[in-house]
């Protein structure tokens, strides 16, 4: 049975997602662990529940969903996986900056980069990528039939939809997608998102004021 482990990182309100099954395999989606207390939650959070990292998926770049890619790939020597279309973006230091957010590191490269319809494996758990460009350029969204959940990053919140005015953002584009590839799943489908609480997609369909 797959277990989802919320976390919420840093001083701009992220979801830090820790996702295994009954093997004890599992992935990371968007580690924005940011401060000392943070990254120590995570890896006693890991410890505890004697877990094996397989994979570092990122959502996309932007720098909450990646201030705590270096210190996954420091202490795990796991490098992360995501769209290659999201290097068109600033790297990591750039964007601190522009945020007046200090840090010392730029981006960790992919190991691996990922595309539409790509399969994620760890323990008996699949994850389906699925391509949703508009927040960013290469956004992912992560979809497990057999469990039933969503990862959408910055893509779809409870209510909302990410922000198309960042680096190569699309609003129009961004809407077209989440009807055309995220609406047509199952509407019990949970979903995680990037920032706030979990939801559904029939909830959205009825009730986003965006995608009515």
């Amino acid at each position: 049975m797959l277990q989802v482990k919320q976390f919420e990182f840093n001083h701009i309100g992220e979801n830090t997602y820790v996702v295994y099954d009954e093997t004890k395999e599992a992935v990371i989606i968007d580690c924005g662990a940011y401060y000392p207390k943070e990254k120590a939650l995570l890896k006693e959070f890991i410890s505890q529940n004697q877990l094996s990292l397989k994979h570092l998926l990122n959502t996309h770049l932007h720098l909450d969903h990646t201030f705590g890619n270096k210190f996954i790939y420091d202490t795990y020597g796991i490098a992360p996986e995501y769209h290659r279309l999201e290097e068109k973006m600033p790297d990591l230091k750039e964007q601190a900056s522009a945020f007046g957010i200090k840090i010392e590191d730029g981006n960790v490269v992919a190991v691996k980069y990922l595309d539409d319809g790509d399969e994620i494996s760890f323990g008996n758990t699949n994850l389906i990528a699925i391509l949703v460009p508009g927040h960013s350029p290469g956004s992912l969204c992560f979809y497990s039939k057999e469990n039933n959940v969503l990862f959408t990053g910055d893509v779809l919140f409870q209510g909302s939809v990410g922000r198309s005015d960042l680096w190569g953002g699309n609003y129009q584009q961004l809407i077209s997608g989440i009807k055309n590839k995220l609406l047509i799943l199952p509407e019990d489908t949970v979903v995680y998102s990037g920032h706030g609480p979990a939801t559904t997609i029939g909830g959205e369909k009825q009730n986003n004021p965006f995608l009515v």
